[in-house]
């Protein structure tokens, strides 16, 4: 298991925490790729922990449906595949698209200016070429907009499927097939669509920036089919 030397992780938390984190990021940036078997003393060695955290930050994984766990034989990776992709999207499009719909007509203009940083942000890493960077900060719009629907149901089940679509969207930013101005447009007419107080046309673009990065996953992903 190719664990990197030279990783940062966050300080001040607790060593269950930055376990999951640090595991959860190298799966999602395919350091650990699908299929991939995991040894918690290479984990803990890494992290420079104890394995009772790392074994803990597992069991949480499990439950995400990260990793699948065969007790006494094996741990490893759990797999992505092109119906997946076609099982998480929709649902996810529906619900951010509802959110938007719920703000649009009461979005105040400084949470909208807050909306155009961030999506500068994003811009800026596009261009700067990182992908993990670009896909937080594009993490930040949606869920920004979703903090401010302000409705349980919606954020609770977008953050059950989060980590899932994190996988599919990072495989999406990471390649040039992406037409990437295309989701920095689209943030742009929300944020427009949030100005002139236009649900519709805020749920509207809304669902294409989800349905858009679906289409491209799902073309890459039948590519790399091909190719083995």
């Amino acid at each position: 298991m190719p664990i990197p030397k030279n990783f940062t992780s966050p300080s001040r938390i607790t060593a269950k925490e930055r376990a999951l984190n640090q595991i959860q990021r190298w799966i999602i940036e395919g350091t650990l790729e699908p299929g991939e078997k995991i040894y918690d003393a290479e984990i803990s060695e890494a992290l420079g922990i104890s394995r009772t955290p790392v074994r803990e930050a597992l069991l949480l994984l499990e439950t995400q449906g990260l990793i699948e766990m065969r007790p006494g034989k094996e741990t490893k990776v759990t797999t992505v595949t092109k119906e997946d992709v076609k099982k998480i999207f929709p649902p996810l499009a529906t619900l951010h698209a509802l959110a938007a719909e719920e703000i649009a007509e009461t979005i105040s203009v400084e949470k909208i200016e807050e909306l155009k940083e961030i999506n500068h942000q994003f811009e800026l890493a596009i261009q700067l070429k990182e992908p993990y960077k670009a896909m937080e900060t594009d993490e930040q719009f949606h869920n920004f907009i979703i903090e401010l629907a302000d409705n349980s149901y919606i954020t609770h089940f977008c953050s059950i499927m989060d980590l899932h679509v994190r996988r599919l969207k990072y495989l999406f930013l990471a390649q040039e097939l992406l037409s990437q101005e295309d989701s920095i447009n689209e943030h742009r007419l929300i944020i427009d669509a949030f100005l002139n107080h236009d649900k519709e046309k805020a749920a509207s673009i809304m669902k294409q920036n989800w349905i858009g990065p679906l289409q491209n996953v799902y073309k890459l992903m039948e590519l790399q089919e091909h190719e083995e």
